[in-house]
């Protein structure tokens, strides 16, 4: 199962109704058998623009991070479940792409450039480039002379 982010955005609301919209979100997801690996709550912030929403008007939500394994079919039943919750202002669920790993050790960054392996091919490269697009030279040698 891939791992998900869901950025959610709730009306403010005292402890216990913020806990029961949480408690809603998190059992959808078991429901559709997935796992929640971490909640990241980043507070009351105030939101870019007014947000107008089933007759009211926002300019304050409480944000939170879900970050969520499911499988890819259930999404779309997460989203319906989550735009029809009068609690949630604005919910969206993105892929969570997982970072290349790169191999560098402290010996070759080190090294004066000159001897780095990338320095080395890429003046291969050049001065491949180079005989590829050299000009040729005009030569002065005339063969006849004009009288």
């Amino acid at each position: 199962m891939p791992t998900y982010e869901m950025p959610l955005l709730i009306r403010i609301m005292n402890k216990p109704e913020t806990f029961n919209a949480l408690k809603r979100v998190a059992t959808a997801i078991f429901d559709r058998g997935g796992i929640i690996r971490k909640i990241e709550n980043l507070g009351v912030q105030d939101l870019p623009c007014k947000l107008s929403f089933r007759g009211s008007t926002y300019r304050q939500a409480t944000h939170f991070l879900y970050y969520f394994d499911a499988p890819p079919s259930t999404l779309t039943s997460l989203t319906d479940e989550y735009n029809r919750d009068i609690d949630i202002l604005r919910n969206k669920i993105y892929k969570q792409e997982t970072p290349e790993s790169i191999e560098c050790t402290l010996h070759d960054e080190l090294l004066p450039p000159v001897y780095r392996k990338e320095v080395q091919e890429l003046m291969k490269i050049g001065a491949k480039q180079k005989r590829k697009h050299q000009k040729k030279q005009f030569s002065r040698k005339l063969t006849y002379y004009p009288s």
